[in-house]
């Protein structure tokens, strides 16, 4: 298994930036300072139709924005981190968390869930594997996932999973540390959001609930 509740990659990447030179046709690396943001906690509440309670938080999310290896206005590259938790009433069956960030080009993704709260359209952005690179045409968003978790099948077959899963559990957490979002083709405005897709099965009723974090800017 190549994550589990926590997930820590630390990476670094060179930033270079070019400008001209008056009077010449030579260009010359500049430095580009990177842009922290750090986004609001948020603690949110349901409650299943068997009665259960679930509360959702996110807790320390923040981004580092700066120039990617690619170094053109096509390119945008992000640093992740962050928390959530899941806490129920009850013990459950199942809790799965799968974490991630939509991410779109020249599009609001701020109305994907209303306000950011609880939503039910996990299914609403075309997917994208764990790491590797997005690229987004206008108009279009797609969800960046953090974790991929490693598990064979009922053949004994690998299998990749983007979620963890606490069994007979009433918590669940996962935390992840520069996590990178990387992103070309966007000639325009380029956001970024995170999200959870909270799956609790009970006794009595499986409902999955989708919570959203603010948008920020990619540049």
């Amino acid at each position: 298994m190549r994550a589990t509740g926590w997930v820590r990659r630390a990476c670094a990447v060179a930033v270079v930036g070019m400008t001209a030179l008056v009077g010449a046709s030579v260009v010359v690396p500049t430095a580009h300072a990177d842009r922290r943001l750090s986004l609001p906690a948020e603690r949110q509440q349901h409650r299943m139709g068997d009665g259960t309670v679930v509360v959702f938080q996110r807790v320390r999310e923040r981004a580092t924005i700066n120039a990617s290896v690619g170094g053109t206005p096509l390119h945008r590259n992000a640093w992740v981190s962050g928390k959530f938790a899941v806490r129920t009433s009850r013990v459950v069956d199942n809790i799965e968390i799968v974490p991630g960030y939509v991410v779109g080009c020249q599009i609001n993704i701020g109305g994907a869930s209303g306000d950011g709260g609880v939503g039910y359209d996990a299914d609403a952005f075309g997917a994208a594997a764990y790491g590797g690179t997005l690229t987004l045409g206008p108009g279009q968003a797609r969800r960046y996932y953090l974790i991929d978790s490693e598990n064979a099948d009922p053949f004994g077959q690998e299998r990749h999973e983007v979620k963890i899963r606490y069994k007979n559990a009433k918590r669940g957490t996962l935390s992840y540390a520069n996590s990178q979002l990387s992103l070309r083709g966007c000639a325009g405005y380029a956001q970024a959001r995170s999200f959870a897709n909270i799956t609790i099965e009970t006794e009595f009723a499986t409902q999955t609930m989708s919570f959203y974090g603010r948008p920020f800017s990619l540049g």
